[in-house]
């Protein structure tokens, strides 16, 4: 038992490392907390007492106890509260850290603690936070994956969310995006009469219109509803200036751009002035998307971030997603996952062939420039490593608008059928990193060119040899449920690599009914017999579906993310509820489910109980005079 108490102190310490958190094995570097313990014996003696681990981070002190059996995680009294009793105590994690936590608290000046219990090891284990002050209460806390949480950079919003239950700014910034979103949707409909595909164009225009208020060629206060200098001409022209200033071209792609946008100064009904406005409903919007989304845009923090979500809450109110086209937007979050499963590097060139509105691009750039070391680094970026493509010209517009307002620099995204373009041609662009979420359920027998597989496939032909890609499509397609569907699986692994598949959070696409995958791949290296891939199952992502807001953050999403990520690059282990590592074939249903099996060892206590379960269930055929079921004959053969 000792061996194994310390294989779980070491994997602990280990964790604690991988996540940045600086820690002190049996003792403390901090002289307050360290005379605190020199009275703090688990037995009350009054003499010296250790935790396994104790750690400091900003004004909180995290207490680590651990136990190598997941049976001694935590020992209640019978009315459920942790139990204080001296064998509790020395024997159960819980007890133990909850022990030293509550002794700290009432011998220093530290008045916030973590009493964390740790039991198992690197594959199967329990991590539990209790939350401990000085008076006698205390939070029991959801069990956590890692403790990422718990570093520098997540502590605060840990404790706001999970001990005082406030809202995060973050939550209140989206919390602002819905209300802006819905008010703006309602203006747009109620004094524009404006069709469902033309709301987000009109938003985008003025958007790239306040863009040239810096440069002194546009103002709002230009907007005065003349009937022959119109202020949709005058946005008209302030947006073409701005495609200017970010080299947009060619001619024909800029011409493009600007024939998407030509209702805001075609449309009667936006350039007159409105009789209860008291001006052009262009000019509303202009003021409304200034004071609301442009000045957040350019000079809040959070800007990278902002307007993605402000566009896909107004769409999803515009009716603007296109799912009758099998077009389904993806998340914010996912796009940062993919990013991260990727290892997404200043250095790679990255293809979006379905870009939508941008927010694989999007995402990709944030991660690129913020680990770029230098400007001309991020120039490059923005204006030479990032391209897309994207069929649908409204969608179209809106992506290069996203990119222009991030200055990418040249907007390299086209406006074309990607199934059509020649892998060979695409691959000139020498992308090392793909990312994609097709069109939906639009292949047909008579069409299988349009199944998801065949934009898989596509994409991965398209990229440099080695390059990573990533997927999102629905569970079906990895099954292969057609002959077509199931000839494309058998091509993807004969000229490329499918290094894994992770199920994902079956309201990833909350409101649309899509039980999403990504499906990670190496391009151009045929996928070996013996290559042993990862089949996961991250339904529980900590995303959650809240009334009148749709999926949003949980208080725990940022932790199974970082444990998925731990798991994904090996660096920890997992059990296979979560994870299965598995040679896979072509005609394998390339799903977690189908590959799992219970690699749990029953404990004591589950034996006991399924032998428990087993004689109430002989006692009660018994009473029933069923007792034949037990004696190898039947009720017939008897009577």
């Amino acid at each position: 038992m000792a061996k194994m108490e310390v294989k779980t102190d070491l994997w602990v310490a280990s964790q604690l490392n991988d996540c940045g958190i600086k820690f002190d094995a049996q003792g403390s570097e901090v002289k307050e907390i360290n005379d605190a313990l020199k009275s703090a014996s688990k037995r009350g003696t009054g003499k010296i007492g250790y935790p396994e681990y104790v750690a400091v981070i900003h004004d909180f002190v995290l207490i680590i106890e651990d136990k190598s059996d997941t049976n001694k995680h935590c020992k209640y009294t019978e009315s459920g509260l942790i139990d204080t009793q001296t064998k509790a105590v020395t024997d159960y994690a819980i007890n133990g850290a909850y022990f030293y936590a509550k002794h700290i608290a009432q011998n220093s000046t530290f008045k916030k603690l973590f009493a964390i219990g740790v039991s198992g090891d690197a594959k199967h284990h329990k991590i539990t936070p209790v939350y401990v002050d000085d008076r006698e209460g205390y939070i029991e806390l959801d069990p956590v994956e890692s403790f990422t949480m718990f570093n520098r950079q997540n502590i605060h919003e840990y404790y706001l969310r999970n001990v005082l239950k406030e809202q995060t700014p973050e939550e209140k910034t989206t919390a602002q995006i819905l209300k802006d979103a819905a008010d703006l949707h309602e203006y747009l409909r109620t004094y524009g009469s404006l069709k469902d595909q033309d709301k987000p164009l009109v938003v985008s225009g003025i958007l790239l219109a306040l863009d040239e208020i810096s440069s002194g060629s546009f103002s709002i206060e230009s907007l005065t509803g003349d009937d022959v200098d119109t202020d949709g001409d005058k946005i008209y022209e302030a947006i073409k200036k701005r495609m200017k200033r970010s080299n947009v071209g060619p001619d024909a792609k800029r011409d493009k751009l600007m024939s998407e946008f030509a209702i805001i100064r075609t449309s009667a009904r936006l350039n007159a002035i409105d009789n209860k406005l008291g001006k052009t409903p262009l000019r509303y919007y202009a003021e409304f998307l200034k004071t609301n989304v442009f000045d957040n845009i350019k000079y809040r923090s959070a800007s990278e971030d902002f307007i993605g979500r402000f566009y896909g809450e107004f769409m999803s109110y515009s009716g603007g997603d296109g799912q009758s086209l099998g077009i389904v937007l993806t998340p914010a979050h996912i796009c940062d996952l993919f990013c991260e499963l990727l290892d997404v590097q200043p250095n790679d060139i990255v293809l979006d062939p379905c870009c939508g509105t941008a927010g694989f691009l999007v995402a990709a750039m944030h991660h690129m420039v913020s680990a770029a070391d230098s400007d001309v680094k991020k120039k490059n970026i923005r204006k030479k490593q990032l391209h897309g493509y994207e069929l649908q010209s409204n969608m179209f517009a809106i992506a290069c608008t996203n990119m222009i307002l991030r200055d990418d620099g040249n907007s390299n995204i086209q406006c074309q059928d990607f199934l059509k373009q020649n892998p060979a041609q695409v691959q000139l662009k020498s992308a090392t990193v793909g990312m994609m979420n097709p069109p939906y359920s639009q292949g047909t027998k008579k069409d299988p060119s349009q199944y998801e597989l065949s934009f898989v496939e596509h994409l991965l032909d398209s990229l440099t040899p080695g390059a990573r890609a990533a997927v999102i499509v629905p569970q079906s397609s990895m099954t292969g449920k057609t002959k077509d569907e199931q000839k494309f699986k058998e091509s993807i692994m004969k000229h490329h690599t499918l290094e894994g598949v992770i199920t994902c959070n079956t309201d990833t696409f909350y409101g649309v009914g899509t039980n999403p995958v990504i499906a990670v791949f190496t391009a151009h290296e045929p996928h070996l017999a013996d290559k042993v891939c990862k089949f996961i199952d991250f339904r529980d992502d900590g995303y959650e579906v809240r009334a009148h807001v749709g999926l949003v953050e949980g208080d725990s999403a940022k932790d199974k993310k970082q444990h998925l990520l731990d798991v994904w690059f090996g660096r920890t282990e997992a059990p296979s509820k979560f994870c299965v590592e598995s040679t896979a074939q072509s005609d394998d249903e390339w799903l977690h489910s189908f590959y799992y099996f219970n690699d749990e060892i029953p404990t004591e206590s589950d034996f006991e109980k399924a032998i428990g379960d087993y004689l109430s269930f002989e006692f009660s055929m018994v009473m029933q005079n069923r007792e034949y079921l037990f004696t190898g004959g039947d009720k017939d053969a008897e009577a």
